[in-house]
């Protein structure tokens, strides 16, 4: 039965039970915006998120990630028998965790709705700026600590091993 679903599906039948859980939770969360009387400015909201990231961010941390991967001013190694291993997710997820917290609190962070915040709580956004900054850096601290144990453990690794290379074959020149 399981692998007749999957033919004719195309997928495990996990994989239909998560998806139909994810459409309850939406159209769920979607009933409740209706029922609140908000829907039309979360329909902006939604809309603008959409096209802000499409048209904005997505391009921009695109280029910022090619830029980070090509690295011009790199130094050229001499081929070794153990390459590093590769810095960019250990850049990447941090600076997305970072950024996505930023994106969800920046009114807070940047004192923007200090008036409504301080009248809801009593409380003023003072503190979020120096959290968020206190996050970012255990991100990349953390971050920065995961690649050295890496870097590490594949030094031990290969320390271990004898690595040869293979001879290379003599350059024949065209005569002429």
């Amino acid at each position: 039965m399981r692998r007749r679903m999957a033919t004719r599906y195309g997928a495990d039948p996990l994989h239909l039970l998560a998806l139909i859980a994810c459409f309850a939770l939406a159209g769920y969360a979607a009933s409740r915006v209706v029922a609140a009387g908000i829907w039309a400015g979360f329909l902006v909201w939604f809309v603008g998120a959409a096209i802000i990231h499409d048209l904005l961010l997505y391009p921009l941390y695109t280029l910022a990630d090619i830029t980070a991967r090509r690295r011009p001013w790199r130094r050229r190694r001499p081929p070794g028998p153990v390459p590093w291993p590769p810095w960019t997710n250990y850049l990447r997820v941090p600076t997305a965790l970072s950024g996505l917290l930023l994106l969800i609190w920046f009114p807070l962070i940047l004192g923007l709705a200090e008036g409504n915040y301080h009248r809801s709580t009593a409380l003023d956004t003072s503190p979020y700026l120096g959290r968020w900054l206190l996050v970012t850096g255990v991100l990349f601290a953390g971050s920065a600590l995961a690649y050295a144990v890496r870097l590490r453990r594949d030094k031990t690794s290969s320390g271990s091993r004898i690595h040869l290379r293979p001879p290379r074959a003599p350059r024949s020149f065209p005569k002429g």
